[in-house]
């Protein structure tokens, strides 16, 4: 059974950082494509960012981009989503996701851990 389990959500205000770290229990876990979304209440679930097995590729959604980093450490099984000059509209449930080779809407996702900017 795969766990997939996000830690570091949390109240910030407008400008502020977080980090979200997320842990899948995998084997082999340079094998798995990572990625980051998030649901605002009343909204669709939509992409944040994602980044392939070795680290290299990653991509973004265009609302974060300059401001959100995603990173891994292979060796800890871990993805990171560095949050920066947050904003209100930042608000929501953000989730963490894997799968085999590239993301593909399906594979593993975790429970989610909430993110509140105040504005």
């Amino acid at each position: 059974q795969v766990q997939v389990i996000e830690s570091g959500g949390g109240l910030v205000q407008a400008g502020g950082s977080l980090r979200l770290s997320c842990v899948a229990s995998v084997r082999a876990f340079e094998n798995y494509a990572m990625g980051w979304f998030r649901q605002a209440p009343g909204k669709e679930r939509e992409f944040v960012a994602s980044i392939l097995g070795k680290g290299v590729n990653k991509e973004y959604a265009d609302s974060v981009k300059g401001r959100f980093t995603i990173s891994r450490d292979n060796a800890k099984n871990t993805v990171y989503l560095q949050m920066n000059r947050l904003k209100a509209e930042d608000t929501g449930v953000y989730y963490c996701t894997t799968a085999y080779g590239r993301l593909s809407g399906g594979g593993y996702w975790g429970q989610g851990t909430q993110v509140t900017v105040s504005s």
